[in-house]
């Protein structure tokens, strides 16, 4: 029997409406939890960010002429700033550090864009972009496991844990299954998943459907204008610095995962983060960034185009702009079904590092190699997952951020191995 070959959709390819919808739509479904977490963490509007999470991602694909396929939603490297100055100074003035964090990426652009990307092979070499890929998959399993698994307190809920699984194992098998027989089904396993699993939680009387009844079908979200604070500017804006790291991890993770290499584009790449960052602060949104759920989608479906990160973004725009009912139903969607998906999702990510240790055919043999691989994916791993952040004065370093610091430092100062041997002294 002939071994079916999974379906390819390149980033430049183009696909039906008929099929682009619910592609989009499955994007959409998957950035959307972590997206609408961070205001309500913070307090701001989740509708806001949602819409700006749209406007972002179409500002990106514009800047970056439609060669990178990424959807940018709220970052969470914020949080804590946008709260203390919220608590002290108001969201409004939290509004300009987010406008000016923006400003930090558009001139990390300009600097890359004058000094070239030749430094990045030197300071980034695969045994070190493969660690921060398992870095960042791993590092987030965690919190795909919490959204899985637990409901209030710190054991597991039964319910919680058979609803995760479900929809995990829907999303595997669909995966698996019906990829190798192209088609719809093949390419939209997560939305699949996100739909049985949300029909599954209503009889479990896990889906609060009093706020969808409630919402109007029309209506526009609540924008807050910004104030300039120069004490709120110096508190949130240097957070960009981290996310710039950030960003060129997850840059360099698309590159792999679609099988192109994006260094030279990192300079627009940075400018579209930049500019989707100064416009979400201007309406009263999160700051935003490029997001590992999507990068995972990608890495399930195999469906690359950037076409249907247009679509993500368009209905995105619709959703949280300008229609209140759908955004609240999309918020009902409870968290074990979201985490069932990103636990895989995120495996996917971290699965993406280990191949390309593989294709890059990295030596093992080599212990600078497996010194830098190994601190890199055991302090960000072990940083990411027990929530510790390195403080630097009013600011922290997660862990995906210190660990790619200490990684170009150990790649630095490491001295080469040499295959000569040394000569004999008898």
């Amino acid at each position: 029997m002939a071994r079916h070959e999974r379906e390819v959709i390149g980033v430049d390819d183009h696909v039906a409406p008929v099929r682009a919808i619910p592609l989009g739509i499955q994007h959409m479904m998957s950035m959307f939890g972590a997206t609408v977490l961070v205001p309500i963490l913070t307090g701001l509007d989740p509708n806001v960010a949602i819409m700006c999470s749209g406007i972002g991602t179409i500002c990106y694909l514009l800047v970056t002429r439609n060669k990178i396929p990424s959807y940018l939603g709220s970052s969470f490297a914020f949080i804590s700033p946008i709260l203390a100055v919220g608590a002290t100074r108001g969201l409004d003035a939290a509004m300009s550090g987010v406008i000016v964090a923006g400003l930090v990426f558009l001139a990390a652009a300009a600097i890359v864009r004058v000094i070239g990307t030749g430094w990045l092979d030197r300071i980034l070499p695969p045994v070190l972009v493969a660690a921060v890929m398992i870095v960042i998959g791993v590092g987030l399993s965690a919190t795909a496991a919490k959204m899985a698994l637990m409901h209030d307190s710190v054991d597991g809920n039964p319910t919680f844990f058979v609803l995760g699984s479900v929809v995990a194992g829907i999303t595997l098998v669909s995966a698996v299954v019906f990829s190798s027989r192209g088609g719809l089904l093949g390419t939209v396993p997560v939305l699949l998943s996100i739909v049985v699993g949300y029909l599954v939680s209503i009889p479990l009387g896990l889906v609060d459907l009093a706020p969808v009844a409630e919402a109007a079908w029309v209506g526009l979200p609540h924008l807050n204008a910004p104030r300039f604070d120069l004490g709120a500017i110096a508190l949130i804006a240097p957070v960009a610095i981290v996310t710039v790291i950030e960003h060129i991890g997850h840059l360099l993770t698309v590159g792999e995962v679609v099988g192109r290499d994006y260094r030279s584009m990192l300079p627009r790449s940075l400018a579209g983060d930049g500019i989707s960052c100064v416009i979400s602060g201007c309406l009263g949104g999160p700051p935003t960034t490029t997001y590992a759920e999507n990068i995972g989608v990608m890495s399930v479906t195999r469906v690359y185009a950037t076409q249907i990160f247009w679509y993500a973004a368009g209905i995105a725009l619709v959703v949280g702009g300008f229609c209140p009912k759908l955004a609240a139903l999309v918020r009902s969607i409870p968290s074990p079904v979201m985490g069932g998906v990103c636990l895989l999702l995120f495996g996917l990510i971290a699965s993406n590092g280990l191949r390309m240790l593989v294709s890059n055919k990295v030596d093992f043999d080599d212990n600078r190699n497996l010194m830098i691989a190994s601190v890199v994916i055991i302090l960000g791993v072990g940083m990411e997952t027990a929530g510790i952040s390195i403080p630097v004065g009013d600011y922290a370093l997660p862990g995906m951020a210190t660990s790619t610091l200490v990684g170009i430092l150990l790649n630095l100062i490491l001295p080469a191995q040499t295959d000569e041997e040394p000569e004999s002294t008898v």
